[in-house]
Formats: C-alpha cells, sequence, structure tokens
C-alpha cells in the first residue's frame, strides 16, 4: 500500500461508481403550489391541505429523472431545477 492513501472498501468503490446523484431543488420564494408537478411526478411532490408543497424524495432515483425534468420545464413560475451532487 502506498503511504497516504486509503484503501477503498466495497462500500466505497460502489458509492464513487454510482456517479452523481441528482436533487431536486425549489425555490420557495417562487412556488406557487399550484401542484402541476405532483400532476407530473407525485412520487417527488406534494401539494397538502396547507396549500404548500412538499418534496417527498430530495434524491429521486434515475428512474424518475424524465418526470423530474418535466416538472422543471413545466413549472409556470420555473421555481423548481435539479442539482447534480
Amino acid at each position: 500500500m502506498i503511504e497516504g492513501l486509503w484503501p477503498l472498501t466495497i462500500s466505497d468503490r460502489a458509492e464513487s461508481e454510482k456517479g452523481t446523484e441528482m436533487r431536486v431543488v425549489v425555490d420557495f420564494d417562487l412556488c406557487e403550489s399550484n401542484a402541476v408537478c405532483m400532476g407530473i411526478a407525485p412520487e417527488i411532490f406534494e401539494v397538502r391541505d396547507d396549500d404548500f408543497l412538499y418534496i417527498l424524495d430530495e434524491n429521486p432515483s434515475e428512474s424518475l429523472r424524465a418526470k423530474l425534468e418535466e416538472s422543471v420545464q413545466r413549472c409556470p413560475k420555473q421555481a423548481i431545477s435539479i442539482a447534480e451532487d
């Protein structure tokens, strides 16, 4: 082993191979809670009886990317974005 380098564990390798993780970002100052996003991606967004938008899954799986991207595009106030962490 080279001094100063730590060996990677199996879980470390799996994490590094996974790549970047997408994160849902909502500008709540812009959001009008009109539920367009909830209609597109109910697995990610929910507008409750208090008329506030809630993010149900801040780091959705890659399988929900298309729905999230559509939510970003169709948000009337452009309050939703995707961050790649």
